[in-house]
C-alpha cells in the first residue's frame, strides 16, 4: 500500500496517462491543477523518442497544462546525457525522430547523415513513425560490424487514438532477431531516467512515487529505482492484467482525475 498523504513529488508517465495520441483524457487539466493546489512536485517521465522537451510543452499548452522545461525528462534526454558520460565521441546512426536527433546534437554528439552510416559507433533505436526497411537494414549492419546497440525505451504498443499500436520495442525485437544482440535500453524499466527526475526535484524515496499505465516499464522502473508506484487503467494495462500481473504496483486507479481526488482526500484528512 501507499500512504499518499506523504507523497511531495510525482514521477508521471504521459502516453496513456495524460492522453492518447492527440486527444486528451478529460481529467488530465483537473488532475494538473490539483498538482499545483497541493504544491505536489512533478517531472513528466516519457520512454516515448518521438518528440523533444519543446514539443511536449507546446502539446501541453494546448491542453491547458503549462509546465516548465524542467519539468519534462524525455527518454532522448536520458539516452544523450548516457552517451555524453560514457562514450562523447561516439558516432550515432539513428532510427527515431526529431525529437531524438536533437537532442543527441544538444549533448555535442556526433549524429552520422541516414545516408552516410559508415563508421557509426553506435546505432540509438527510438519510436519512428517513418520507418522503413532501408533504415533497419543499415542499423543490422551496423550492429552486426560491431556498432553498440542501445534502445531509448523498450515499450512493445504505444496507446494511439486508434487502440493500441507498435512501439518501439517491436522494432528493437525485429533487430534483435536480426542481428542476435541484446539492445542497451536506457529507458523505463531501467531505473536511470526515474532516479534523474527524482533529483531534479529534489525528492528522496520516501516521498516521491511513479504514476503511469505500464506494469513492465512505468510501474517496474518505479519499483526498480526503490520507489512507491501508482498504475491508472487509462492506458495499456486493464483491471484484469492489473490484478493477474506479478507486477503489482502499489496503488491503482482507474485515471489521474481519481488519483487526484485521492491526493485531496489525504490532505483533507490530515489537515
Amino acid at each position: 500500500m501507499i500512504n499518499l498523504s506523504a507523497i511531495r513529488h510525482l514521477i508521471i508517465d504521459m502516453d496513456g496517462v495524460l492522453w492518447h495520441g492527440d486527444r486528451c483524457l478529460p481529467q488530465t487539466p483537473y488532475f494538473f491543477a490539483t498538482l499545483r493546489e497541493l504544491g505536489i512536485r512533478f517531472v513528466l517521465a516519457t520512454n516515448n523518442a518521438s518528440k523533444s522537451v519543446e514539443e511536449y510543452q507546446s502539446k501541453l499548452a494546448g491542453f491547458g497544462v503549462p509546465v516548465a522545461p524542467d519539468e519534462i525528462m524525455t527518454s532522448p534526454q536520458a539516452t544523450a546525457a548516457y552517451l555524453r558520460q560514457h562514450a562523447p565521441n561516439a558516432r550515432v546512426y539513428v532510427i527515431g525522430e526529431a525529437g531524438l536527433v536533437q537532442e543527441l546534437q544538444r549533448q555535442e554528439l556526433t549524429v552520422v547523415p541516414p545516408d552516410q552510416p559508415a563508421g557509426a559507433t553506435h546505432v540509438v533505436v527510438g519510436w519512428d513513425r517513418s520507418l522503413t526497411y532501408a533504415k533497419l537494414a543499415e542499423a543490422c549492419l551496423l550492429i552486426r560490424a560491431g556498432a553498440t546497440f542501445i534502445g531509448t525505451n523498450p515499450d512493445v504498443t504505444y496507446p494511439d487514438v486508434r487502440g493500441i499500436i507498435p512501439g518501439n520495442g517491436a522494432t528493437l525485437a525485429l533487430l534483435r532477431a536480426a542481428t542476435d544482440v541484446e539492445p542497451l535500453i536506457i529507458g523505463k524499466p531501467q531505473p536511470y531516467m526515474i532516479v534523474q527526475s527524482m533529483e531534479r526535484m529534489g525528492g528522496a524515496p520516501t516521498d516521491t512515487a511513479v504514476v503511469g499505465d505500464r506494469l513492465d516499464t512505468d510501474i517496474a522502473g518505479g519499483q526498480r529505482a526503490g520507489l512507491r508506484t501508482i498504475l491508472v487503467l487509462s492506458g495499456v494495462t486493464d483491471r484484469r492484467l492489473a490484478e493477474s500481473s506479478p507486477i503489482q504496483a502499489d496503488a491503482v486507479f482507474e485515471h489521474v482525475g481519481e488519483l487526484a481526488d485521492a491526493l485531496k482526500a489525504t490532505r483533507r484528512c490530515a489537515a
